[in-house]
């Protein structure tokens, strides 16, 4: 077999480069028929499952690698309270500012977008500065429902340390940290993942140090990996090594942009405006330490505090019987996938979504019925 250049950080890489796939395929298939049983590895990134649906990526794996998408969507994971005290705020007269995937998303209720057919003012933004400006030209109260990842909440965080904010502006976060919701997944009694594929511009931020004690305490091996077709193909051909040698280590497979240490600058500013708090992640559990809230130091742009937000209003409705099919927070946790669900590409499409898995562009649903179904060409 040809060297294997990808898996070397000081080759040229060529990301799509067909001859580099196919023998990292052969790679994996040969590994698998060494090992001669069935892996379960999880990735935990919408935009990994992105890129496997995208380039069939699918078509060229063992038979025998069951590769599944977990919490990877901070969109899939917003609770439903979390919708609901935007739809009130909404209600109430404030201009709700928030990412375009979080329009759709269900409530106990109703979704944004049902708040605005009925006259609540809802801005699509497509980044957090943009709700600032909003607040600057307008008289009204302006709540910037800001959700993703560790990566999104930085950019969250800088316009905070930057100061001078309008009166008029305050911040509903919904922001999620992913690893202790990687911890909870592999502490679920019915999982069989022996390894992740963590999210390479989360771990930007991060670094790739903070999975060693996670390593340590599971025994799961981990590795961070990138968005291109071979960066995906060799990180898995990395960690099906790991559990091949039964090693328990994490390592990087996307050096060009993830250190041990991560963005030091980044983490100080996160780390400066929010803090962890335990929540429920949709269709999931509670999630110890996975919500990133505000500080104190920052109540007055607090929404939640800022406001009395009354859900009670919303506590007549209650979801619907479609809704109480919907099997998102078993797909995200790994113990099942799209196809499992009797609602997929039926009464669940992504013109009218039942789960908020099929809302958002990373969400595994929306991704599988983008793709025609599960994508193994």
């Amino acid at each position: 077999m040809p060297e294997l250049d990808i898996l070397s950080q000081s080759a040229e890489l060529k990301f799509r480069d067909q001859a580099q796939a196919l023998a990292l395929s052969e790679k994996l298939e040969l590994l698998f028929r060494e090992i001669g049983r069935e892996i379960t590895e999880m990735h935990v990134c919408g935009s990994h499952e992105q890129a496997i649906a995208r380039y069939g990526l699918r078509s060229v794996l063992p038979k025998s690698l069951d590769l599944i998408m977990g919490p990877g969507c901070p969109v899939c994971v917003t609770d439903l309270p979390e919708v609901d005290e935007a739809v009130v705020l909404a209600q109430d007269g404030c201009i709700i500012a928030t990412y375009g995937d979080m329009v759709r998303v269900p409530g106990t209720a109703k979704s944004l977008a049902e708040a605005q057919a009925e006259g609540g003012r809802i801005e699509i933004i497509y980044s957090a500065m943009q709700a600032v400006d909003l607040a600057r030209r307008s008289d009204a109260e302006v709540v910037f429902f800001a959700s993703g990842f560790e990566t999104t909440a930085v950019a969250t965080a800088a316009i905070v340390l930057q100061g001078d904010l309008p009166k008029n502006f305050s911040i509903l976060s919904a922001h999620k940290y992913v690893p202790p919701a990687m911890e909870i997944v592999a502490q679920i009694p019915q999982t069989r993942i022996e390894g992740f594929l963590a999210a390479g511009h989360a771990a930007t931020i991060t670094g790739w140090g903070i999975f060693e004690k996670q390593v340590e305490r599971y025994g799961i091996p981990i590795v961070v990996g990138g968005f291109e077709p071979l960066d995906i193909l060799a990180a898995l051909v990395r960690l099906t090594e790991l559990i091949r040698n039964g090693e328990q280590v994490v390592e990087n497979m996307y050096p060009r942009c993830v250190t041990k240490e991560g963005n030091r600058v980044a983490q100080e500013q996160l780390w400066r405006v929010f803090g962890t708090a335990s929540g429920r992640w949709r269709g999931i559990a509670d999630i110890p330490d996975g919500n990133l809230r505000l500080r104190d130091e920052f109540a007055h742009i607090d929404a939640r505090r800022k406001f009395e937000i009354d859900l009670t209003r919303l506590r007549e409705n209650v979801p619907s019987a479609l809704a109480q099919q919907c099997v998102c927070g078993a797909i995200m946790s790994g113990l099942a996938t799209p196809a499992d669900c009797t609602l997929f590409g039926k009464e669940c499409v992504p013109e009218n979504p039942v789960g908020a898995c099929m809302v958002s562009s990373e969400g595994t649903c929306k991704i599988w019925h983008q793709y025609g179904g599960h994508p193994d060409l």
